[in-house]
């Protein structure tokens, strides 16, 4: 049982987007799902949809309720010809190195060709694990064209206790970037909000639900026109680095939705998840994951 307290004089907010915002990476569908099967509490009493949460409540969330209500229509398919790069297992988790150009997971049950799909052919208990059962047991996801870490629950307690120790402040995710211009070390503390409903864009410093989110990055090598970096932050946005960079002057090579109209159209994006350092949540040890980085991210000097 996770349970959080809504600060004194907070105003009130339907308590889908609290829950979704209170457990990292739950999506707010998913969090109606969880309040639908009886897993939200306000103050003690079953939350229910459109309900409002004020400043001073307290909500509790049951996590062995998240995966209660998932059906196997609604669970990823495995896909056995698949391959699948295991960087390291763990009887509760698992963790993956996702190709660029695969999708993390499906956005329908019968969709295949993603990272969940070959996830579930060789370890088929991670199905069960997410609150969603499209992630496949996933506690976060990747763009499609990001490579690098990923990583799974292999059981609903674990997904639950990954995603808080992936939120808490010694969690550290470090990329690859290769960004245009000569690019300096920098740090952004704006906040991530969607731009609109239906966009695909986010925006730095506003936007819908703006959340806050910190990167900072380094220069690991200044190459012909464009710098790779090496980008530290802990709890991630929404296309947090992609964004963050592209507002201080430096949009990710291959990137045509942050970068400069019409350029790099049909580039792969060089954005590569390399590590993924937490603590476990059963031991409580320092576990650091790398994923080997693609030709692009390599030092070339």
């Amino acid at each position: 049982m996770a349970r959080f307290a809504i600060e004194p004089g907070t105003p009130g907010r339907r308590v889908d987007r609290a829950v979704a915002d209170a457990a990292p990476g739950l999506s707010v569908a998913a969090a109606r799902r969880l309040i639908a099967a009886g897993g939200v509490r306000i103050d003690g009493r079953l939350a229910r949809k459109g309900d409002l949460v004020m400043g001073g409540q307290t909500v509790d969330i049951d996590d062995r309720r998240q995966v209660e209500h998932t059906t196997a229509g609604q669970r990823v398919a495995p896909d056995p010809d698949a391959p699948l790069d295991v960087l390291a297992v763990d009887e509760d988790w698992v963790a993956i190195a996702k190709p660029a150009g695969i999708p993390s997971h499906p956005l329908r049950a019968a969709e295949t060709g993603t990272a969940a799909n070959a996830l579930v052919a060789r370890f088929p208990e991670c199905a069960d694990a997410a609150a969603d059962p499209r992630e496949g047991g996933l506690v976060h996801r990747l763009d499609t064209g990001t490579s690098g870490v990923l990583l799974a629950a292999r059981n609903a307690p674990a997904w639950a206790a990954l995603r808080r120790a992936l939120a808490e402040p010694d969690c550290e995710k470090i990329y690859l970037a290769e960004v245009r211009g000569a690019a300096g070390a920098g740090t952004s503390h704006e906040a991530i909000g969607r731009a609109g409903r239906r966009s695909a864009r986010v925006r730095v410093g506003g936007g819908r639900n703006p959340l806050p989110a910190t990167t900072r990055w380094e220069p690991r090598e200044l190459r012909q026109g464009t710098t790779l970096l090496a980008v530290h932050l802990s709890k991630g946005r929404a296309h947090q680095v992609r964004a963050h960079l592209a507002a201080a002057g430096h949009p990710l090579v291959g990137d045509p939705l942050y970068g400069s109209a019409g350029t790099d159209t049909g580039a792969p994006l060089h954005l590569h998840a390399w590590s993924v350092r937490f603590r476990d949540p059963q031991s409580g040890r320092p576990i650091s994951i790398e994923a080997p980085p693609p030709a692009w991210a390599k030092m070339r000097s």
